[in-house]
């Protein structure tokens, strides 16, 4: 790294004569605590000179611990701040040396450029990590992870310090004394400053649902782990069958009337995201709204000078935004969207997790964001596009749900493309799309499949294999009988993943794709309520979630990296991997890389009891304002305890839950967990009404 070094708690100063003389371009700045005067170890006089010969200053009397009190620092900002082997002196235990560490954190961010990084070299063992080998156990050790947390700092990298490549170095101050100590085996820990916790907010969408916030991982140009695994199963795919991929936008909506058409094996869906209408009325068109051409139909209105348009003002009472994008529920009943903007609110999709995924519910691709101009349908003029308007008995009232899954929509569009099925002919659904697989050959393969994929949402408890929203491939065949398609693709996704530790599970017409620690990934079975096949043939589904897919290819720690917003993210993965096509060519397994954009980051627990009044209890409630106040780093929340008790006239019910706090890519301290967790505390007394005990 180029720019200013800062070098602080410097004994003798071979450290930083070494690093002027690799490069005469460095501008160094190396600090001592002690007095000029009192600086006795051996050589030090000459290292002092090379430094100032070579452009750099040397400074006297610094505490690293109060670096922003040092006149001559100020205004300065250094890409890079190193510190070798800190210690309190002496025979200082690991409380004052974490206490040193974790003070020279807070001090030397002060002075650190924005994408700076802090060095610190500890002798093997110190820090608690797991690349000290072997590693102390955390209460022995300096526990640097979390002392550098409580500054928002991260650990990016952990290297070996190699002193024997830097020239004339000699360590010392063993003991407040002029002698050395062992380095061998001392690592190098690089931090680097963590994401800031971002505060929930509430979202007004208009024209389109979800295109401005949620992040489009599967566009034809995207670079993100779930492309990458969807284009390498389609191409696995395509060598033994003819597969089309359509690309066409699809409804985030879905009537809430008939949810179980979002499972595959026709069990009613119950876990979906409600949409409230707010209100109904006729607008001119200088105000475009979400319209039923948002919501899956076709616009019935070809002049874009119409003057009026029928119009559905649509909130999410559910729905809040985290700093990493995951939908999260509100608890008090009130609409959330103004009723003068006609956006919903948008799932922003990166929270912690939730338990094990429905791998039944398939995803829809999302509104493209530049498609052009907003239709303006007549509400009460049928289309065969659009979805069945479910309404509240009595009282007109339309009700949505976000799709829970992508069923639905290929069903009905699936219809249309029936007779590609049945005629061998592989074109997409309504015709051909840029960038969609298609084998025009029906002598290629023995099978045809039609797909689609996109983002699902799905009302579910945090846990962490359970996502409220992920990316789910789904794919339509017909295959002759013969074949016995069911068993025959599930081994051909075998084949594909199963050097990326996914297994294959077969039971009854069924076929599970399954990998640990997170169970289900994928399905194949047969079509249950769909027409009637001839004889001789069988339908089938192919369901993938290629979220924990992703996780497993790319070996992550759980599913919320993929929804994080640095920029880096994906060049972090894909750069450290062969390509697609390298790795067809080489026709050998691969296990791609994943750099953590933080290392080794512990958890912290909590309990919470409280008091509930005589109304049924709903956890789901907890849940929710756990993502709202976790914002994202919440892991897993577990009920531990639960008891009744009569008071008086009335029962009142004690509900302990633990909530478990871990991120993978922000600085998660135990002070900030506590933080949060106290922010939990008050949202439930605020909106859920309840007495904390």
């Amino acid at each position: 790294m180029s720019g200013p070094i800062l070098l602080v708690g410097e004994g003798n100063f071979s450290f930083s004569a070494a690093l002027c003389q690799l490069s005469q371009e460095t501008k160094l700045t190396a600090t001592c605590l002690q007095r000029q005067e009192d600086i006795k170890h051996e050589g030090a006089a000459t290292n002092i000179q090379i430094i100032r010969d070579s452009g750099g200053a040397v400074l006297f009397g610094v505490d690293c611990t109060k670096l922003e009190e040092c006149a001559s620092l100020r205004g300065l900002v250094f890409h890079r701040v190193i510190f070798n082997f800190p210690h309190c002196g002496r025979k200082s235990g690991v409380k004052k040396n974490r206490e040193l560490l974790k003070n020279f954190f807070h001090s030397c961010v002060q002075v650190l450029a924005e994408h700076g990084e802090v060095h610190v070299t500890l002798c093997n063992g110190q820090g608690g990590t797991p690349a000290d080998k072997p590693m102390r156990e955390w209460q022995n050790s300096w526990q640097v992870v979390a002392m550098a947390a409580e500054a928002d700092l991260i650990l990016s990298s952990v290297q070996p310090f190699k002193s024997e490549e830097v020239e004339n170095y000699r360590c010392t101050g063993y003991k407040s004394q002029d002698k050395g100590f062992h380095v061998e085996e001392a690592l190098v820990h690089v931090f680097t400053r963590s994401p800031p916790y971002l505060t929930p907010t509430r979202v007004k969408m208009k024209e389109i649902v979800g295109d401005q916030t949620v992040q489009d991982f599967l566009c034809s140009d995207s670079a993100h782990p779930v492309k990458f695994v969807q284009d390498l199963v389609v191409t696995g795919l395509e060598e033994r069958c003819s597969v089309s991929m359509t690309t066409e936008p699809l409804s985030f909506l879905l009537n809430s009337k008939h949810p179980q058409m979002a499972s595959l094996d026709g069990d009613k869906v119950t876990h979906c995201y409600e949409i409230e209408p707010l209100r109904q009325e006729r607008l001119t068109c200088g105000e475009p709204l979400l319209s039923v051409s948002q919501l899956g139909g076709q616009s019935t209105h070809s002049d874009p000078q119409e003057t009026h348009a029928d119009v559905l003002q649509l909130g999410v009472k559910t729905m809040f935004i985290t700093d990493t994008g995951v939908p999260n529920k509100s608890q008090d009943g009130e609409r959330r969207p103004d009723v003068n903007t006609p956006g919903v609110h948008k799932p922003d999709v990166n929270t912690a997790g939730v338990h094990k995924p429905d791998v039944n519910t398939p995803c829809v691709r999302k509104p493209d964001v530049n498609t052009p101009g907003v239709h303006r349908p007549n509400l009460d003029t049928p289309d065969k596009h659009r979805p069945d308007v479910d309404t509240e008995e009595g009282s007109g009232v339309l009700r949505f749900v976000l799709r829970p899954s992508l069923l639905p929509q290929m069903r009905v569009r699936g219809g249309e493309a029936q007779g590609e099925l049945e005629t061998g002919e592989g074109i997409p659904f309504e015709g051909p799309s840029e960038g969609s697989h298609c084998h025009k050959d029906p002598g290629a393969s023995i099978g045809r499949l039609l797909g689609v994929s996109g983002l699902v949402f799905r009302d579910v408890p945090i846990s962490r294999w359970a996502q409220p929203a992920f990316h789910q491939l789904l794919f339509k065949g017909r295959f002759p009988a013969t074949l016995r398609p069911i068993a025959w693709l599930g081994q051909t996704l075998g084949r594909l993943l199963s050097s990326h530790g996914v297994s294959v599970v077969t039971e009854a017409e069924c076929v599970w794709l399954t990998a640990r620690p997170m169970g289900a990934v994928g399905r194949v079975l047969a079509s249950v309520g769909d027409r009637e096949e001839e004889e001789g043939w069988v339908q089938v589904y192919i369901s993938l979630n290629l979220d924990l897919l992703a996780v497993c290819l790319f070996s992550l720690p759980d599913w919320r990296p993929l929804w994080s917003r640095d920029p880096g993210f994906p060049p972090r993965i894909l750069l450290l991997h062969p390509s697609l096509g390298e790795q067809q060519q080489q026709q050998q397994p691969w296990r791609p890389l994943f750099h953590r954009p933080s290392l080794f980051s512990r958890c912290s627990s909590f309990d919470i009891s409280f008091w509930t009044g005589p109304a049924v209890w709903d956890d789901r409630k907890l849940h929710a304002l756990a993502r709202e106040a976790g914002r994202g780093a919440v892991e897993q929340v577990e009920l531990i305890d639960v008891f009744s008790r009569q008071e008086h006239l009335t029962v009142r019910t004690s509900y302990c839950y633990r909530v478990t706090y871990r991120s993978h890519s922000h600085a998660l301290s135990h002070t900030k967990a506590l933080e949060l967790h106290r922010q939990l505390e008050s949202l439930l007394s605020s909106r859920l009404h309840v007495t904390i005990r």
